[in-house]
């Protein structure tokens, strides 16, 4: 049966890998990749720093066509080539469709995405790249605000939206706020893949969690996250928490 959503498979070409012990193929959660299915709307990547997630996301973004520091496919600026090499190794098994928006936001080198923008507009003859993104310069605002900025201007609904630690500038409530909107996206024909942190995110409810540890990617339960029973043990009794952690 042919999908119809945008990406359904990432498959790793483990036949072309001629070795496991060096960078990127070591990492836990390239090393025993074989095929990481996607949830038709939202997949969500989660687990330790070090454990490959971002790495994996990222090679999925260029593989797609999505340039490595961010940005839609026109965009081609290359601040510092700092991608591995993985995207050449995966395949994305994709369906029929076709989107008609996407964006890959990567938190760390979206200083660079605003300063392209910004280069873009100078001298150009079209409208301003920047009225997509609201119409205020994203460096003219805080960086939460310019990533909000972002998601409720320049995501249009029917795409394929690759989010790397989306909540690292956005504030406890807007995170609440972020999953509002992906919600509503996710209703109007988009996919997404992040990976985070944040466990007000990945409580969204029609999406697959998958944990990445030194055993590899294995999907779980949102109650299961170590992300959701840490911070529920916290919120529940925080004295008690504070009392282990600092009774040295």
């Amino acid at each position: 049966m042919i999908s119809r959503q945008y990406v359904s498979q990432v498959r790793l070409k483990v036949e072309e890998i001629a070795g496991f012990d060096r960078y990127p193929f070591c990492l836990p959660a390239v090393r025993h990749l074989s095929t990481l299915p996607l949830h038709p709307k939202v997949t969500f990547l989660v687990g330790e720093n070090g454990s490959g997630k971002s790495t994996l996301l990222e090679a999925i973004a260029v593989a797609f066509g999505f340039n490595p520091e961010g940005g839609t496919k026109n965009f081609g600026f290359n601040t510092r080539a700092s991608h591995s090499e993985l995207h050449q190794y995966l395949r994305l098994v994709k369906g029929v469709k076709q989107p008609l928006d996407g964006f890959f936001l990567r938190a760390e080198s979206f200083f660079n995405l605003a300063t392209e923008i910004e280069r873009l507009d100078q001298g150009a003859l079209g409208p301003p790249v920047i009225n997509s993104y609201g119409g205020k310069s994203l460096h003219e605002q805080s960086h939460g605000e310019s990533f909000w900025s972002l998601v409720m201007h320049r995501f249009g609904g029917n795409g394929f939206y690759i989010l790397d630690e989306p909540e690292a500038a956005l504030s406890p409530q807007r995170q609440l706020a972020l999953l509002s909107r992906i919600h509503q996206l996710a209703n109007e024909n988009s996919q997404f893949i992040i990976a985070t942190h944040s466990p007000i995110l990945m409580a969204y409810p029609d999406a697959d969690v998958f944990h990445c540890s030194d055993a590899g990617l294995k999907r779980v339960h949102y109650e299961d996250t170590e992300h959701f029973q840490i911070m529920h043990d916290f919120v529940t009794n925080p004295q008690r928490m504070l009392d282990i952690l600092l009774s040295s």
